[in-house]
């Protein structure tokens, strides 16, 4: 079995990549997912039998500042990855990985079929590549969302203690992963930590991290801040699939 992994060199992607430690993992110069050309070219020539498609334009300052590398990525990116897999590979198993970010955050715990209103561009760009996915001819295709950071120290000064998430580190949500393709999942999904957390709780969670500032959203925003998804939180229709547990 063949998998490739878009993305393995980000936050997620190196935790997913040593779980299928002989997956194809390209640098950026080998597959570049926002360039059509470079994507049909390594699809054909490797027909992956997996894609976990992990490659995406993520900061909410980088995407409100470069949309239209964020459309190419995010959006264009996916649709080419899913047309390539369906060209060279009908059997192909495709998981894309989304974020709670396409919610507004009003009230959280939002469960798959909640509607999506995203806050930002950022959002935008990730639910319709979503659209993409569950659209598709391919048969064999998921969308997974979940909350993660990586398990380590807090890059930040400070923490938002009213902005909540479902959250699990990046190890975690990988294992989590694994889990789904190793079943074949198809369809949405949402992958849910078991505790509700602030992002200050998150961070205090994180190694040598005990110094971090508490913050709040409001104050963010009267300093300029892009309009952000304040709650994350995640629950499941899906009574079968198991919560899972942040490490500590």
């Amino acid at each position: 079995m063949k998998v490739l992994i878009t993305g393995s060199t980000g936050r997620l992607g190196t935790e997913v990549a040593k779980l299928f430690p002989d997956a194809l993992t390209p640098r950026r110069t080998e597959l570049d997912a926002s360039d059509r050309g470079s994507i049909y070219t390594y699809v054909a020539k490797e027909k992956p039998d997996v894609i976990i498609h992990l490659a995406a334009l993520t900061g909410i300052p980088p995407c409100e500042t470069n949309k239209e590398l964020a459309w190419r990525t995010n959006v264009e990116g996916t649709m080419h990855l899913i047309n390539a897999c369906y060209e060279n590979n009908k059997g192909c198993y495709f998981l894309y990985m989304s974020t709670p970010c396409v919610m507004d955050g009003k009230r959280g715990m939002y469960v798959e079929t909640d509607i999506p209103n995203p806050e930002n561009f950022y959002g935008l760009t990730k639910l319709l590549g979503e659209v993409v996915v569950l659209n598709h001819a391919l048969k064999n295709r998921t969308v997974v969302r979940g909350n993660f950071v990586p398990k380590m120290k807090w890059p930040h000064p400070g923490a938002f203690t009213d902005r909540y998430g479902t959250y699990l580190f990046a190890p975690d949500l990988a294992k989590a992963i694994q889990e789904v393709v190793d079943a074949r999942y198809t369809g949405m999904l949402h992958l849910v930590g078991q505790e509700l957390l602030s992002m200050h709780q998150l961070a205090m969670l994180c190694p040598d991290s005990q110094d971090v500032k508490q913050m709040s959203y409001a104050e963010y925003l009267k300093n300029g801040g892009y309009r952000l998804t304040q709650n994350m939180s995640l629950d499941t229709i899906h009574k079968e699939w198991k919560r899972f547990r942040i490490s500590k």
